[in-house]
């Protein structure tokens, strides 16, 4: 394909999925009161409030851009497979499709983990420091961020393995080179779970440790991987994941 033809066909992925994230924000919009009771379903009843007129309007407007965001991957993802599906060749393609699609299914997980399970911690913890004098009341705007801040962190952090497979498939990454580092990764992984989570210390140790879960699986499908390049039945195949 010419140059000229590379850029109209990335203009025809560009367009449709930008298409897809309208369509979906649209839609979702139409739903963000229903959408909102469900994100608020974790805070146990409490009471909610924001702080300007415009304040639930915006909230609900970036709600459904994050929600449409969510719900237009597979259309965004599939674009961009269409687009370098074309340069890459047999194994390529098996090894990043097959990324591609468990990539969101772990993170689709991950954001379920934090949802069912990280949240509703959270917020026990911290709303159990009311008193008879103190009483919580979240501001929406505040909630929703925090909500969405921990979904990502948590969808982001599940994809460690997928990565790790990915780098194992074409020789980049050896489950050696992560024992040897363990050290220098769990350092980095505090760090991170620092910078992504909202700035508190409960929140960084409950992503903390899936993610120190989540390296420890890395190694072991790194392992797995160069085994299977080693076995006589696998000489001579490049293996594309686990």
């Amino acid at each position: 394909m010419s140059y000229l033809g590379h850029l109209v066909e990335l203009r025809k992925r560009l367009f449709r999925s930008v298409m897809a994230l309208i369509l979906a924000s649209g839609l979702a919009f139409t739903w963000a009161e229903d959408l909102g009771d469900f994100l608020m379903a974790p805070a146990m009843g409490m009471n909610f409030i924001y702080l300007s007129p415009p304040d639930l309007f915006m909230t609900y407007i970036k709600l459904a851009l994050f929600i449409g965001m969510a719900a237009s991957m597979p259309v965004i993802l599939y674009q961009i497979w269409m687009f370098v599906a074309p340069a890459l060749s047999g194994r390529e393609k098996r090894a990043i499709f097959f990324s591609l699609l468990a990539g969101a299914m772990l993170f689709f997980l991950g954001a379920a983990f934090a949802y069912y399970v990280i949240i509703p911690l959270t917020l026990k913890f911290f709303i159990g420091y009311q008193s008879d004098r103190v009483a919580p009341m979240l501001a929406i705007t505040e909630y929703f961020r925090f909500v969405m801040n921990l979904a990502l962190s948590f969808g982001a952090a599940f994809e460690l393995p997928i990565l790790a497979a990915l780098l194992g498939t074409f020789g980049v990454l050896k489950a050696e080179l992560l024992v040897r580092g363990r050290r220098i990764a769990i350092l980095l992984i505090l760090i991170i779970a620092a910078i992504i989570t909202p700035p508190d210390v409960v929140s960084q140790v409950l992503l903390a440790v899936p993610m120190l879960g989540l390296y420890e699986i890395s190694v072991l499908i790194l392992r797995i991987q160069e085994k299977r390049k080693g076995s006589p039945a696998a000489e001579g195949v490049e293996p594309i994941g686990v």
